[in-house]
């Protein structure tokens, strides 16, 4: 299995890929699957600003097209362009529902990288603690 160090690294190599003209953040990600298989993202943005797509949706978005389904963790990085030292950058709420829908939230893992040695680990329930699930649907 894939150690978090790898996951995160492979996170900085998605920021690279990111498209963020009008906000100069870059945003990577990176999605462990429970086979082991690694899904990155980037962030996409639009001149349209809802047009935009965060990194841990275009990583989790790839995955599902791909038939994933069972994920494990993503790991998260973020900051401006030329940046050189990083705060810890968690998914947006939109991400964090995303996630809930194919996660489950008392297991899934969410890694937030300062460098790629220097990072915490949070359940899904700890960032997103009262996500709206499937359960909720049949209420």
């Amino acid at each position: 299995m894939i150690e978090y160090k790898e996951l995160v690294r492979r996170a900085f190599t998605a920021r690279k890929k990111a498209y963020a003209p009008y906000s100069d953040f870059q945003v990577g990600a990176a999605l462990l699957c429970e086979d082991g298989r690694v899904y990155e993202g980037c962030n996409i943005e639009n001149a349209a600003f809802g047009v935009s797509q965060c990194a841990e949706r275009t990583a989790l978005f790839t995955a599902v097209c791909e038939g994933e389904r069972s994920f494990t963790a993503i790991a998260v990085v973020g900051g401006r362009r030329e940046a050189e030292t990083f705060e810890l950058c968690p998914p947006c709420g939109i991400c964090r529902q995303a996630l809930t829908e194919f996660c489950d939230p008392d297991v899934f893992e969410v890694v937030l990288a300062r460098t790629e040695t220097d990072y915490q680990v949070y359940k899904l329930k700890e960032v997103f603690p009262l996500g709206f699930t499937q359960k909720d649907m049949s209420r």
